[in-house]
């Protein structure tokens, strides 16, 4: 075994947050390009960093139900660019729908027509992006441990962190309960297909979602879950104005950075936020009294994690600026997509991961 990826265990674990900031860096810069070789790249990157880290925890299967549903975005975004039109003018034809008269209230949306090439090449490239922005984020469900991504939440957002958990682990957990259930049946010997089974293994599975929740619930209940300290009233309208105040200005330098013209100011506008929002949720902490057992600790290779994420993100941003037709191939003329060599070198930094952080005891 490589002693630069030793074998996963508590010590060296590597923090919840750092897969985020890592996958949010690759989404970033899938945000930043239309090109399609970049974004295929930027989805294997993903997914071999997936296949190399990833355990057999019930969260970390979520993976390929992200790369469904981006595949079934892209699908639905060239049905809407053959059915519903596109604005995009095109002039190789490829053929003609009946089209559904409508009336002058609706005038400039069209059902039906003209289908151009460079009108479905428009959609692909739109679709593809964000196809691979959703197969980031899945990248981040399926390596991070959603329990511990909570452990680590500041004090003033335990509340709503714990709903998040819940909503987030509840799909994984019915996931599991049908497997096991359709286990059962097939070595007993009864169908698991048609609706018939589905109904009889649906009942199950809606008892055992039941009987988790209200094992969760008791336990909040124990933990003393809800119970808040008393705070002057100064604080509590200082922390709401900052917390919402910082989190505006991270929502607009965000919108900012993902578009072509807010360069200039997205990036203020996000470190201003970031400062208003850590201040605001340092003050809500305050009524917080629930501690921490052995938090998680932020090491090493958490850092180089979300400092590959953050390099591909800023490296996308920069090459976007200094030559936007690489990342943007035409449509109007058709132009076919080349692979840069330089931002594609920089979405590799991605890969950090698959060779850092500790491999998981059952692929080690």
């Amino acid at each position: 075994m490589s002693p630069r990826a030793p074998e996963a265990s508590r010590a060296n674990a590597v923090h919840a947050g750092a897969w985020w900031l890592w996958a949010l860096g690759l989404a970033t810069a899938a945000s930043r390009t239309t090109n399609l070789l970049l974004l295929g790249l930027l989805a294997g990157v993903a997914g071999y960093v997936v296949a190399a880290r990833r355990t057999d925890a019930p969260w970390a299967r979520s993976y390929g139900a992200f790369v469904k549903l981006g595949l079934a975005v892209l699908v639905v975004r060239l049905l809407f660019a053959v059915f519903l039109g596109s604005p995009i003018p095109g002039t190789y034809e490829l053929f003609t729908l009946p089209e559904v008269p409508l009336p002058d209230w609706a005038r400039g949306v069209r059902i039906g027509g003209r289908v151009t090439a460079e009108q479905l090449l428009f959609a692909l490239y739109d679709g593809a992006k964000l196809a691979t922005l959703l197969i980031c984020v899945g990248a981040a469900n399926a390596l991070a441990n959603p329990a511990r991504l909570l452990k680590s939440l500041p004090g003033a957002l335990y509340e709503a962190g714990v709903a998040v958990v819940v909503a987030m682990t509840f799909a994984p957990n019915m996931v599991a309960d049908v497997v096991r259930l359709r286990n059962a049946r097939r070595l007993r010997g009864r169908p698991t297909g048609g609706v018939k089974a589905v109904l009889q293994i649906g009942l199950p599975v809606l008892e055992g979602a039941l009987e988790r929740s209200i094992a969760v619930a008791a336990s909040m209940d124990a933990r003393g879950y809800g119970r808040t300290a008393r705070v002057p009233a100064a604080v509590r309208h200082t922390t709401t104005a900052l917390t919402l105040g910082g989190l505006l200005g991270i929502c607009a330098g965000s919108y900012g950075l993902l578009t072509a013209t807010g360069n200039s100011y997205g990036l203020p506008l996000v470190i201003a936020g970031l400062v208003a929002a850590v201040a605001g949720l340092r003050l809500g902490g305050r009524r917080s009294v629930r501690t921490r057992y052995r938090p998680d600790a932020w090491g090493a290779r958490s850092w180089l994690i979300a400092g590959s994420g953050a390099a591909v993100a800023v490296l996308m941003i920069g090459a976007s600026a200094l030559d936007p037709a690489a990342l943007h191939p035409g449509v109007v003329p058709l132009v076919a997509p080349r692979l840069p060599v330089w931002p594609a070198l920089s979405l590799l930094l991605g890969l950090v991961p698959a060779f850092v952080a500790p491999v998981p005891k059952e692929s080690a």
